[in-house]
């Protein structure tokens, strides 16, 4: 029965459920195509693997060869991960090759105290540079057979050598032989410190290879003679040979040869103007090396064994090396812009205040060293103003040119605490604001107090004077932040990047001695930034003033409110009294205001403290990092400013803290010896001479501000132009000067 032609036409109507058999269709081709492409692709893998196997089966070894290629495919990974790991640990040390590292050789600097005298030089080109085929041939023999005798056959590092001294070292059962190359000195010397680390090691040998890649052996060779320490504050064998034989470094002969080469390793223990003896005895082992080396003969050395070297009669130099090191660095931040690089250079220093600043911390590490287990000590005095006038970065420069007051970073401790104080003035709070001390977790971290005990409610003063843990750990965290705490401690001279984690307000993020005496130095200038520098005027030759620091640096600004300055002083000032500073109250009845610093295992032991006139910041610990004997800020780094300060405040016109109201005392006409003391292993006090006394100094300093004030006197128009008045009014008068012509 025909269909009707609704029903045709229905059919013939496309449905809209047309297109899903098709869709579904597309998804299976689709589907299909992944399937047999992922097949085919793991079937060929499969295939092309089992081919790689097939044909490596050819060299599959077996027995005693299968062990040796083990070993060396694990010494080839080994190596490989080890090489890498060197690689980045390196990295940090490469950006020193960056800058222009051989700038130093364009300065010759000669540097003045702040009277005037002379205290040393630095730089290069000040001592004539001779090329090394101008050099003796014996000298350059000496120095290779004593410091690097493979020096021509090596890349930087000498494998062999290094093999050669442990073993000698591990016979001996101690260290007889160095490993280092020359070149690897020479790294160390210009990019890197004397700090004893393994860090410090690996960079060397990396910088090392990078100077043998860019530079000829005459070059390293030329450059090592030229920035080695030598003893006597000269650097450089040229400068050595003037100051200890007084000739050129060309006209020296075997014997004095022999003798400059044995003071590179060890310039303070075998310099001949401290030590002729030693000196003599330390060539004789060069002279040995040279035969040894097979560089010289016996008969050729025999002479200057016979005939050692004499040197000039010279009284010990004592330049304050560590302080002139850093003031050189100073000077070419400073000036180089400048077109003349042969300078004089005025500095801040005072001679008779680093003198007691470096016997007070020698004084102290003799006395109590072995007893506290402690080996290095550093201290920066700051004058109120900011002028730095005394600086002693280690015990023994020719030992070692590190400088501990301006490049070591050690945790500062319970003397970080102060900026987290002085932040918490600011923010309104005073000394007797009551705090609570009790348990505080903060970040899952749980800071106890040094008794592990807690006081319970104590008021600001009573926190900081009994330095306890918990109350600036509760600041920064209810209150303050710890990004505000690093924050004031830059804003009062800390130019050490600080961390800003839990434990910073506790004091474990590093520092340098350098940074606590600029920051501690804003309370006595009023919470004024102290604008700490070391120059006060660089000259060229001719006299001409390239650079005056109060003419040429920015005014001090102010970091610290009057009034929250004040409530920091008046809490300072009193931890020497009932604080944990007593041992550095001073004499006389000078007011002190400074805390102390114990960081974890008594690693380091500070005291950083002022009184109105200076700021010094005391560092002991070890090199090492290894733990002192229960060494705490308030023992040897208080005693040991007390003795400085005790010297620095005789004589003088004392100043007042700013917010503190007690008189300051009248300075004694002649300082007095204490006639007994009560401690009888305490060392005598330091006696600072006088040349002046007190009124005659004040009268002399109104006499100079007077003249600086004056108008300045006005040249005459043309010569004689007095003269030629004089005549006409003798003319006008009719009279004559009877003194005339007897003048």
């Amino acid at each position: 029965m025909p269909r009707s032609l609704q029903d045709v036409e229905t059919v013939r109507e496309p449905r809209k459920d047309d297109n899903r058999p098709r869709k579904r269709h597309i998804f299976l081709r689709i589907d299909s195509w992944i399937d047999s492409t992922v097949w085919n692709a793991g079937f060929k893998l499969a295939q092309w693997w089992e081919d790689t196997t097939i044909f490596f089966r050819r060299f599959r070894v077996t027995g005693w060869k299968k062990v040796v290629f083990e070993i060396l495919g694990e010494g080839m990974t080994w190596g490989t991960v080890g090489s890498v790991l060197m690689l980045a640990l390196a990295l940090p040390a490469f950006e020193e090759t960056k800058g222009n590292w051989r700038a130093q050789s364009d300065f010759a600097v000669t540097f003045l105290d702040r009277y005037g005298n002379e205290i040393g030089h630095r730089g290069i080109i000040h001592e004539d540079s001779v090329p090394i085929d101008e050099l003796p041939d014996h000298l350059i023999k000496a120095v290779l057979a004593t410091e690097d005798r493979r020096f021509f056959d090596h890349w930087g590092i000498d494998f062999l050598g290094l093999a050669r001294a442990m073993t000698e070292n591990a016979r001996a059962g101690g260290v007889v032989q160095g490993g280092s190359t020359l070149t690897q000195q020479l790294a160390k010397n210009l990019f890197l410190s004397n700090e004893r680390t393994i860090e410090r090691k690996i960079k060397e040998a990396f910088l090392a290879v990078w100077l043998e890649c860019n530079l000829s052996k005459k070059e390293i060779l030329r450059l090592y003679l030229d920035r080695a320490y030598m003893g006597g504050g000269t650097f450089g064998a040229a400068a050595a040979a003037q100051f200890y034989f007084g000739k050129s470094i060309t006209d020296v002969n075997l014997a004095e040869s022999a003798m400059l080469a044995g003071l590179f390793k060890a310039p303070a223990r075998y310099a001949p103007h401290v030590n002729l003896p030693a000196a003599r005895g330390r060539a004789n082992e060069v002279l040995t090396n040279l035969v040894q080396g097979g560089l010289m003969t016996e008969g050729q050395v025999i002479a200057a064994r016979l005939n050692p070297a004499s040197i000039i009669d010279r009284a010990q130099v004592k330049a304050p090396d560590f302080f002139l090191d850093w003031a050189f660095d100073e000077v070419q931040r400073i000036a180089r812009p400048f077109a003349q690089h042969s300078l004089i250079v005025r500095t801040t220093i005072d001679m008779g205040l680093q003198n007691a600043a470096e016997d007070s911390v020698e004084a102290s590490l003799r006395q109590y060293g072995e007893s506290y287990h402690v080996k290095q000590g550093a201290l920066v005095m700051i004058e109120n103003g900011g002028a730095v006038r005394a600086m002693v970065g280690g015990r023994d420069y020719g030992e070692s040119q590190f400088n501990r007051a301006t490049r070591a970073l050690r945790q500062p401790g319970s003397s970080f605490k102060v900026y987290t104080y002085a932040a918490a003035m600011e923010k309104g709070m005073t000394p007797e604001t009551v705090v609570v001390d009790a348990p505080i977790t903060w970040r899952g971290w749980s800071p106890q107090n040094y008794g592990r005990s807690y006081a319970g409610r104590i008021t600001i003063l009573t926190a900081i004077a009994k330095s306890i843990n918990t109350i600036p750990v509760r600041l920064a965290k209810d209150k303050l932040g710890t990004e505000l705490i690093a924050q004031t401690a830059k804003n009062m001279g800390i130019e050490t990047p600080i961390r800003t984690d839990k434990t910073m307000p506790l004091g474990t993020s590093e520092v340098t001695v350098l940074d606590q005496a600029t920051a501690y130095s804003v309370f006595p200038a009023g919470g004024v930034r102290s604008r700490r520098h070391g120059i006060s005027q660089v000259l060229n030759y001719d006299g001409d003033i390239l650079y005056d620091f109060g003419r040429d640096e920015p005014p001090a600004l102010r970091v610290l409110s009057e009034s929250a300055n004040a409530s920091m002083n008046s809490m300072l000032t009193q931890i020497p009294i009932i604080g944990t500073a007593r041992k550095a109250a001073l004499d006389n009845g000078i007011v002190v205001g400074g805390k102390t610093g114990t960081t974890q295992a008594y690693r380091d032991a500070w005291f950083v403290g002022f009184t109105g006139d200076y700021t010094t910041a005391v560092w002991f610990g070890n090199d090492d990092y290894t733990s002192t004997n229960n060494m705490t800020g308030g023992s040897l780094p208080a005693m040991t400013f007390k003795r400085l300060m005790d010297y620095a405040e005789q004589g003088i016109e004392h100043r007042a803290i700013p917010g503190i109201t007690a008189p300051q005392p009248t300075p004694a006409k002649e300082p007095e010896v204490a006639t007994a003391k009560p401690d009888e292993n305490a060392l005598p006090p330091l006696i600072r001479p006088r040349s002046l006394s007190t009124d005659v100094t004040r009268l002399l300093r109104t006499i100079g501000e007077t003249f600086e004030k004056a108008p300045a006197l006005k040249a005459p128009e043309k010569t004689g132009g007095r003269l030629a008045a004089l005549g006409a009014e003798e003319k006008q008068t009719g009279q004559a000067d009877p003194n005339a012509a007897s003048n």
